[in-house]
């Protein structure tokens, strides 16, 4: 809501560099139908990897983790989730799966945002749906113990008007093209996460906002790449880079532009790996070795052969498994356990 202020917004002057990363994402964003026809087979298999990372790695942001099997057995809903983090993770899920199949219709305001969080917090036994009550802070544990408060949020009285006028202001920015909705949407998140609207579920909101923000100006990334993903590989600069830019903003004084880089360094990076994904489709040795590199890369922690090739369904098993001993034998990567359960790491 303070970005949106008029005398705020037309003193930001956009650094070369990030309009530079806005016409990249511009020239990937006129590719992606043409990737749809490439290979209309592998994106559904990136869409189904993405959609478990994005739930996965949002969740563990926020320090909510589960069984791999688990997760996947509660996204396929052929289980119930039986603890508080299963029944976080099975919210995200339905969120994250309305928005994928239903984003044309759902605008973004005040009354969506409620229902959203509703959703979000369903399984939780969380009051969900509804403004804060009390006020909450975002701090940080230091190494000696002690807290640090780095922000402190918007009065919980003052919490349902600033989310009106922040809607409002986004929505006639959006409407009267001020700025490139590429740096109107980041503002927006900047301002929903110094608001702090909810008692809990804040950091997954605005992950999951972003991804229909972006899928409202035609930008489809998040469908088939898990952007959660990227922001948890780069979770230090995400942290410090939303600090940076939260400082002064209860005045209005706060600058945007490190936020705004890091939020577009990660859409690139994202379309970068999905152009490397699907280019490798009909390529030779050199782009498959490339896909597989890439795709390893993507994995947070441990993976599996089957993983892996779920991730890249153009090249077949036998490949992958000389690859892999490659790489192992390479020093790159390592094998734990043996037979149907073995899991591979990166070193």
């Amino acid at each position: 809501m303070k970005s949106f202020e008029p005398k705020f917004l037309q003193a930001i002057k956009i650094p070369h560099q990030i309009v530079g990363m806005i016409r990249q994402i511009g020239e990937y964003k006129g590719k992606q139908e043409l990737y749809r026809k490439q290979a209309p087979e592998m994106l559904e298999n990136l869409r189904q990897i993405a959609v478990i990372q994005s739930t996965e790695s949002s969740n563990r942001l926020e320090g909510i983790t589960a069984d791999r099997k688990r997760i996947e057995a509660i996204l396929a809903e052929k289980a119930r989730p039986e603890n508080r983090s299963e029944s976080e993770i099975a919210g995200y899920r339905d969120v994250l799966n309305t928005i994928h199949s239903n984003s044309t219709h759902i605008p973004v305001n005040k009354r969506v945002v409620l229902q959203l969080h509703r959703d979000l917090m369903k399984y939780s036994g969380k009051e969900g749906g509804k403004w804060k009550s009390t006020a909450n802070e975002i701090s940080e544990i230091l190494p000696d113990g002690s807290k640090h408060i780095r922000f402190v949020p918007v009065e919980p009285f003052l919490t349902a008007e600033y989310m009106e006028t922040l809607h409002n202001r986004f929505n006639d920015n959006l409407l009267q093209q001020t700025l490139d909705a590429l740096l109107l949407i980041p503002v927006y998140i900047l301002d929903f996460l110094c608001i702090h609207p909810f008692l809990d579920g804040n950091g997954r909101m605005a992950r999951l906002l972003t991804v229909l923000l972006l899928y409202h100006q035609g930008y489809d990334v998040g469908r088939y790449i898990s952007l959660e993903r990227i922001v948890e590989q780069s979770k230090d600069s995400y942290y410090e880079t939303l600090y940076k830019s939260s400082v002064g903003w209860h005045s209005a004084q706060h600058n945007v532009l490190p936020w705004i880089e890091y939020f577009l360094s990660t859409i690139l990076a994202a379309y970068r790996e999905f152009e490397n994904r699907v280019s490798a489709v009909s390529s030779g040795p050199g782009s498959k070795m490339e896909m597989v590199n890439s795709a390893i890369g993507s994995f947070l922690g441990e993976f599996t052969l089957s993983e892996l090739e779920q991730a890249c369904p153009a090249v077949g098993k036998d490949w992958i498994r000389k690859l892999l001993q490659r790489l192992k034998s390479e020093g790159k990567i390592e094998i734990i356990g043996k037979g149907r359960y073995a899991r591979w790491k990166k070193i």
